[in-house]
């Protein structure tokens, strides 16, 4: 019992560290792969606090309480994983972190947050399915959603989930906000719908929907590095290898990859859902 909560309470005061490195990392390899300097690795961290530091200014009370709940119920999210709950549960949270996100958009009765908003709910269904898919594969393989029980398990679940991660990591574009997924709140200030969903947050009220932004980097993460994790040791380095190596790629198709309509992203994702998940599905249901 205490090992879990000294868990969890590293992931709460770290992963915020941890996602902004993250964030500063991509800024600093993306302006590399398009031939710029680009900012400092800290850079932001700095962006936080300055946003931090403006006035508090919101667009009505819903909104400030959306922003607020959908912070908290990501850190709960984390929490759970790497307290070594039910993996399932921890989706099924996640879900619902996503519409706190979105109620905060949609009550803003902006026309770009709304455009935001409906492409949001586009992407949810797109890659919902696979996360779902994540879950019952990490059951079938080791027999229990408890990530506690996975983690103890003699191999690592990769050897029996290669479909799952492969679709688990194509979904992560989508999440991480990267083209050509990157439809409800783009990262790059001249596109488009400039932020989508989150154009009207401004302040600290943004500033808390990118600690959150953070929190959910390391928690997804978390999940990439949980198909290589075992009762070995040496099992935790290669499952941060990994992740990172995951980051990366995640870099590299944003800045090779432009945006797609959502018609195209849905029925792509749909089809690596049904044939990476699918097929190993399949497979693991044939083995048991």
């Amino acid at each position: 019992m205490m090992c879990k909560i000294i868990t969890v309470v590293a992931f709460i005061i770290l992963a915020p560290f941890i996602g902004g490195l993250l964030d500063g990392i991509d800024r600093k390899l993306s302006a590399r792969m398009q031939g710029r300097k680009g900012p400092s690795v800290l850079q932001p961290f700095y962006d936080l606090k300055k946003l931090f530091d403006k006035q508090f200014l919101s667009v009505n009370k819903m909104q400030l309480f959306m922003v607020i709940s959908y912070l908290i119920f990501m850190i709960v999210t984390g929490a759970m994983f790497f307290a070594g709950m039910d993996l399932l549960m921890c989706f099924f949270v996640l879900s619902t972190v996503v519409m706190f996100l979105i109620l905060a958009s949609s009550s803003t009765h902006s026309p770009f947050a709304s455009i935001g908003t409906h492409r949001e709910m586009m992407q949810m269904m797109s890659y919902e399915p696979m996360v779902l898919l994540t879950a019952i594969g990490f059951y079938l393989a080791t027999g229990s959603f408890k990530v506690e029980d996975i983690i103890k398990m003699d191999k690592p679940a990769i050897i029996m989930l290669p479909g799952f991660f492969l679709g688990f990591v194509y979904i992560l574009t989508i999440k991480f906000r990267k083209s050509p997924f990157d439809l409800s709140a783009s990262h790059h200030a001249h596109q488009e719908i400039v932020r989508g969903i989150t154009v009207e947050m401004v302040g600290p009220e943004f500033a808390l929907t990118t600690l959150a932004e953070w929190y959910e980097y390391v928690f997804l993460l978390g999940i990439v590095g949980l198909f290589f994790v075992n009762s070995n040791p040496i099992s935790y380095v290669v499952a941060v290898v990994v992740a990172f190596a995951a980051f990366f790629l995640e870099i590299l198709i944003d800045n090779t990859s432009a945006r797609v309509k959502w018609q195209l992203m849905f029925k792509l994702t749909w089809i690596i859902s049904l044939v990476c998940g699918g097929v190993n599905l399949l497979i693991l249901e044939y083995m048991r």
